[in-house]
């Protein structure tokens, strides 16, 4: 079974905070395991506050529903299906883009979660993590 390790969630990181830096935006980005346990949390300088949790919670939204948190965005507004759900495990769950999960040979094994700037932005940050997470798995 594959595990997120420390060296994994760096390489996650680094390609997450590259584009972050590209976009000229201070990212809080985060990597947890399969379990939803921290591994890695890297916060850029001058990034909110408020996005260490924001980030942490994306993640483990991503690994506990193993889904990106953008798919739950239209599930969640009043009169919605799924409406309420961002008040279920004690208001943990993020239903807006983010986090998404980290996939090996069809099994969710980790996610990262990005917050710090506008949705589109963090979704934009947390994918170049999952494009150097999926480089890495390729070599």
């Amino acid at each position: 079974m594959y595990k997120i390790t420390l060296d994994v969630a760096k390489e996650i990181t680094a390609g997450a905070e590259e584009e972050a830096k590209n976009i000229g935006v201070a990212m809080v980005i985060t990597v947890v395991d399969d379990g939803g346990n921290l591994i890695a949390i890297h916060r850029m300088d001058d990034a909110w506050l408020a996005s260490i949790d924001i980030a942490q919670n994306k993640a483990w939204t991503s690994v506990a529903l193993k889904m990106p948190t953008s798919a739950l965005a239209d599930a969640t507004v009043p009169a919605a299906e799924l409406f309420g759900l961002n008040t279920t495990n004690n208001g943990r769950l993020v239903v807006f883009g983010g986090g998404i999960p980290l996939v090996v040979e069809g099994k969710v094994v980790g996610a990262i979660g990005v917050s710090g700037s506008s949705v589109p932005h963090d979704v934009q940050v947390a994918e170049a993590g999952v494009n150097a997470f999926n480089k890495q798995q390729a070599q």
